[in-house]
């Protein structure tokens, strides 16, 4: 593709601290961008970060046509720079735009902006344990114009910021018996921006009584467990790992893939079916279940510590967590290239002419 690509006159990388990276803060040099225009994508560009200029009428403010995704770079211990899953990536951004009605952007100049992308910014990606390169493409709605229906001009862009672990301690969460995440029918499948938002209040009535998050119960009985507010969640039970079935109002979660896979590789039963609450509390009184932990990009594996609900506090002991551990060392190890990555997960970042 026709990729035009200006460099930053001077890198800020020797500005920032590898060592010590907030989450979410610090972004590195370069961001593709694209223009949706006339019915075709183009301006296909890689360019230094910069702020964005719109309209206050920006139908993406008003209306929240705006999906992502959340990838990330690695490098290997024989440094080498490398992808993780960026057609599955690509595959899921376009199934949230087709659910916002919003034009697929073609996957091959996805994963080759990626790959330019990533091979400009590559001293950006920390070596460090629990460390990695976030890649985070979006894209919004960029009519200037207020009326209910679909943009016709769209904005893509694709920036990334060099990140610590998201999550440094095993989390508690309080499963949600009064506000709702998604339900069937709604957008909970799509990586919506509207989403998140919609989460936020309920994620911080739970901070200030005491969790880290949130685990949505469905919105109908609030019975059924869906998702935390940030990743996908799994359940160990009598030795079986079990996670909530993906039906329309959950999140395909690339980690969650890649755990499912793990497991049943390595001979474990693994089922994905509706989990009622109540279960979970019953596994717990019984001494059935050994484990909780939570899947995503972001935080790869969380271990829970403590989940409560409608009174009930069920405590778990991390220390004995070994499927947890397991789906850990192991995505890990492939991303370090340390453990053999027989799923075609990683991907080496293409060394291209970007001059």
């Amino acid at each position: 593709m026709n990729i035009k690509i200006t460099k930053a006159s001077k890198s800020r990388i020797h500005s920032v601290d590898m060592n010590d990276i907030p989450f979410g803060k610090v972004f590195s040099d370069h961001m593709f961008i694209a223009d949706y225009i006339n019915g075709k994508w183009q301006n296909f560009e890689i360019k230094p970060v910069e702020n964005l200029s719109l309209h206050p009428s920006n139908l993406a403010l008003h209306y929240g046509q705006s999906i992502f995704e959340g990838m990330k770079a690695c490098v290997t211990d024989a440094g080498v720079p490398c992808l993780f899953r960026p057609e599955m990536h690509s595959k899921r951004l376009n199934k949230s735009a087709h659910r916002m009605c919003m034009p697929d952007f073609p996957e091959d100049v996805f994963l080759e902006a990626l790959h330019k992308l990533v091979n400009i910014d590559s001293q950006w990606i920390p070596p460090q344990d629990g460390s990695a390169l976030y890649i985070r493409p979006f894209m919004f709605a960029t009519d200037e114009f207020l009326g209910v229906r679909p943009s016709e001009k769209y904005k893509f862009i694709i920036m990334t910021l060099p990140v610590g672990p998201y999550y440094t301690e095993p989390v508690s969460l309080k499963a949600e018996t009064n506000f709702v995440r998604a339900i069937k029918g709604g957008v909970g499948e799509a990586k919506a921006a509207g989403n998140y938002a919609a989460s936020l209040y309920p994620a911080k009535l739970a901070k200030e009584q005491g969790f880290d998050q949130v685990m949505w119960l469905d919105g109908i009985d609030f019975k059924y467990v869906q998702e935390v507010g940030t990743m996908n969640i799994f359940f160990v039970m009598d030795g079986v790992v079990v996670t909530p079935k993906t039906d329309g109002a959950i999140l395909k979660g690339i980690t969650r893939d890649c755990i499912i896979t793990i497991m049943k590789d390595k001979g474990y039963k693994v089922e994905e079916r509706l989990v009622n609450i109540e279960e979970i509390l019953e596994a717990s009184s019984n001494g059935k279940l050994q484990e909780v932990f939570g899947a995503g990009t972001a935080a790869v594996v969380s271990y829970v510590k403590r989940i409560h609900y409608n009174g009930h506090d069920i405590n778990l002991n991390v220390n004995n967590f070994k499927m947890a551990t397991l789906a850990y060392d192991t995505i890990t190890g492939i991303r370090k290239g340390t453990i053999e990555d027989k799923f075609g997960w990683l991907v080496p970042v293409e060394v291209m002419e970007t001059v």
